[in-house]
Parts: C-alpha cells; structure tokens; sequence
C-alpha cells in the first residue's frame, strides 16, 4: 500500500511513501556511506567570518516572526549564544530536517537550532550539545466531533489511551524524522505493524497536527512540549497518550566543529543556572494562550501573511522606490520596533525616526501620524537613492549606501568612499570596503584627515544599522510572501 504526498517548497518537490512499521526501511539514516565529510569550519573560522549561521525552522515555539520580530524558543537562546561567542547571527531556514543535516555539514550553517531529539544515528551525523531539555513523543489524535457532550470517561474511551490499539492505524509524520524509528520500536513491542505514511520532510509537525484537527488525517506524533502548545488552540485534539520515555532535545553542530561544541556547552551550563533560560522555556512552552494569541495574528510567520499594520503604505513607498517591501519593513522595525509614537534621545519621531528638519522638507505635518511618516520617509529614500545612483549603479550595493546615508548622513559616508578610494579600496562596494572606512572614522589618524569633510563618526552605529536590517530582511523574505 502506497501514500504520495506532494509539496512545494520553493522549486523542489518531494515525495512522501507510506510503510509498515518492523520491516525494512530504506531511509537515508540507514545509508551512512552516502554521506560526505563535513567541511572544517569551527569556531576561529567563523569569528572570521564575522556571524555565527544558525539553521532554524518555522514553528510557533522554535523560531518565527510576530509584528516584525524574530521570536522563539530556539531564536531567543540562540541570540544570548551569538552574544556570548560576541558575533552576529544569521538565520537560514529550512523546513526540511535532511536539508538541515546537509547545510550543516557542508558549510552552509553553523548549529542546527531545531530542537532536535538526540538518537543513535544522528549521532553518527553530527555532534548534539548538552540536552536543553527532555521530553517524551506524544501521540496526536482528534477527539470526537460531540467531545464537549460527552462525560470525562465517554470521553477517554473514544481515545486511544493503550498504545496497542495502535496496530493497523495509519499514523502520518515527517520523513527523517525521530518518530520513525519510535514507532517501529513500538511496533516490534506490541508485536504488529503500525502503518507509518511517511509525509515529505518539508511538511512540519504543526502542519500535521493541524491536519488532525481538520479531521483530514487521523494520527500523527508530537514532541510532548509542541503538542501541548498546540492543544491549546485546537481544542478539538488530544494530546496526552504517550508513545516513548522521556527523550532528549538538543541543537547540532559539525562532529568536527570541537571548539564550537565545547562553547556552546559551557554556555548551555551557565544559562540553564540562569533565570532567563526558564523565563525563555516558559514563555513559549507553557503560556499557552500567548503562544495561541500570537499562532492566530495576521501579524506572525506561522499564521499569517502580514509583517506590521502598515504594510499598505510600506508597499505603496516601495512601489516608488522600486524596493521589496519586507526590506522597508526591515528598516522600520529597526526604527521604531512599529510604535508610531516613539521619540529618540535626539528627537527623531515615529514609525521612520525622521528629525522634524527632514520632515518638513520631505512632506510631513505631523510625524506622529503613521502615513505620513512613512510617505515622507519614503520620499527621503528616494531622494538619497537619486543621489547615490550617479556612483552606485548596482541596485544592491546602492542599498546599503542610502541605508547608510539615512541612518548617519550623506556626509559621513562621503568621506567613507574618499578613505576607501584613497587607501586603494573599492568606493562603490560597501561590505570590506567602505564600511571599513566608515568604522575608521572614529580614530583621529582618520577622522582628521584632509579628505575628511564632516569630522568624527561613530562608524559602527550606521554600518550595525546596514547589517542589521538586512539581516531582518533575510528573515522577512524566508517567512513573509512577498
């Protein structure tokens, strides 16, 4: 008996099958010869590199955008990591559990960030951190349609609540996923076949539960602190039949990334000692009616489509510009984190932090009021845009000169190009070039020299704005329909 399942997930299609628990699966775990050595790339490597690469999933515990932020279990921990090593993080997504295990070996990503359940042949694949936590499989069925009708034991005898009755059900769960190799364990226990429909691994675990929900498939399996959350906003589930021992969840590096893994795990031991790990767990495992609040938003990656309230007028701005939106609501979140009533030390206003010199000059009345901060920025962008694409002709490139220019001025970054162009390096290209000399001009031997027109500069204020915003950006475009 065979079960297809098609999904698309950017130009890649792949194949779900179906089998019988206990006989012989040809999954790729089995396959160990067919994997390549991992490319060696630790930690010294990737403080050179200048960002520690983290490979996440889209889940409402793990990691996803809420109102413009990046938020999640995962997400949360893996920025105090990014502190502590003292880089920058970068967030590749993948849904797909085997791509992970590829990105990270080949040199793609750094740390696999999926919550992960550690197990034998994993292990032969990449090095698991110290355990973040332990939790048991949980088996996710729907209740009856009457459930609320029904009296407490009407109600758990229409549940499988003995793992027997498993034998001869069709339970559905992601290819490569740990669940496999539970239920075919289970299977030889019980002494049967489970019928296991392996769905493509770009399918997430949510994505399934909410297929029971809808009635569309019978079973599948959780980790008991997703199908918990889960439960919480799909009442109609079930989530309390076990179907293994409590089993541990960690993150993944490279097996020869030694001095990344020995990190990490000095951090793991000093945050888990902290409040703030427990204030993180709880906060996305156990305030069930945030994590539903916050699953549900129009405003979030894992249930809607939208960024912010004002992405009408960021898309109208980038219609003019000729920019993708999300990257102006990049830009905004950096901002403003979307308050329209915000005000800096320096007086910059709303949602654009526009000065009011700027705003009158480009159009606005009133700052506080959120269309015409947004249009009026617009029109400043477009103003800089014009300015530097007499230099700048490579749309991205001319990007971060106007991010620049808007954050700390034309003048500053002029200079910036005259350092770069004076000390034999590129002035049309930001990143190792420019940038470089915009950092520079906090040192005298730099900021007073002739070719300087506008004096001293804190450089890393605008060049951390660039970063930073494109960073989000990145995120916005992996999660956000464009």
């Amino acid at each position: 008996m065979k079960y297809k399942a098609i999904i698309l997930i950017a130009i890649v299609t792949l194949v779900g099958s179906c089998h019988r628990s206990g006989s012989e699966s040809d999954n790729l775990q089995n396959n160990k010869s067919k994997y390549p050595e991992p490319v060696n790339i630790d930690l010294n490597k990737i403080k050179e590199r200048g960002s520690l690469v983290a490979i996440v999933d889209n889940s409402s515990t793990g990691y996803f955008i809420y109102k413009g932020r990046p938020m999640g279990y995962d997400y949360d921990l893996l920025k105090l990591f990014s502190d502590y090593l003292e880089v920058p993080l970068e967030i590749k997504f993948t849904p797909s559990i085997e791509r992970a295990f590829e990105m990270l070996n080949n040199g793609e990503g750094d740390i696999i960030a999926y919550s992960l359940t550690v197990t034998k042949e994993r292990k032969e694949r990449v090095a698991f951190t110290s355990s973040h936590f332990t939790t048991r499989q949980m088996l996710v069925q729907k209740k009856p349609d009457n459930w609320y009708e029904l009296t407490k034991d009407e109600l758990e005898k229409s549940l499988i609540r003995n793992q027997v009755n498993l034998l001869g059900k069709q339970v559905h769960v992601r290819k490569h996923s740990s669940y496999i190799n539970r239920l075919n364990s289970l299977a030889q226990e019980i002494g049967g076949d489970i019928i296991i429909v392996e769905e493509p691994d770009s399918v997430e675990t949510e994505a399934l539960i909410k297929k029971v929900a809808d009635g569309t498939i019978e079973y599948t399996i959780a980790d008991e602190t997703v199908a918990i959350v889960n439960a919480s906003y799909y009442p109609s589930i079930d989530v309390k039949t076990p179907i293994s021992f409590p089993q541990k969840i960690a993150w993944a590096v490279r097996p020869n990334a030694t001095k990344l893994l020995v990190e990490a795990n000095a951090w793991l031991k000093k945050i888990k000692k902290e409040a703030t790990f427990n204030v993180i767990y709880n906060k996305y495992f156990k305030s069930t009616r945030a994590s539903t609040l916050r699953a549900k938003s129009d405003f979030s990656s894992f249930g809607g489509k939208s960024i912010s309230q004002y992405d009408k007028y960021l898309k109208q701005v980038a219609d003019s510009l000729g920019w993708d939106w999300r990257l102006l609501a990049a830009q905004m979140y950096r901002e403003s984190k979307f308050d329209p009533n915000v005000k800096s030390w320096a007086g910059a206003i709303g949602l654009m932090q526009l000065v009011p010199e700027t705003g009158r000059r480009f159009g606005a009345k009133d700052l506080y009021n959120p269309r015409q901060n947004i249009l009026t920025a617009g029109n400043y962008l477009q103003y800089l845009d014009g300015l530097w694409f007499k230099t700048i002709k490579d749309d991205e490139e001319r990007i971060k000169f106007v991010l620049a220019s808007y954050n700390v001025g034309l003048g500053h970054v002029e200079d910036a190009r005259n350092l770069a162009n004076k000390y034999g390096a590129d002035p049309t290209v930001w990143n190792d070039n420019v940038e470089k000399y915009l950092l520079l001009k906090s040192n005298r031997d730099y900021f007073t020299d002739p070719i300087v027109n506008s004096g001293y500069c804190r450089g890393d204020e605008p060049v951390n704005y660039v970063r930073d915003i494109l960073l989000y950006y990145e995120q916005y475009k992996q999660l956000i329909n464009s």
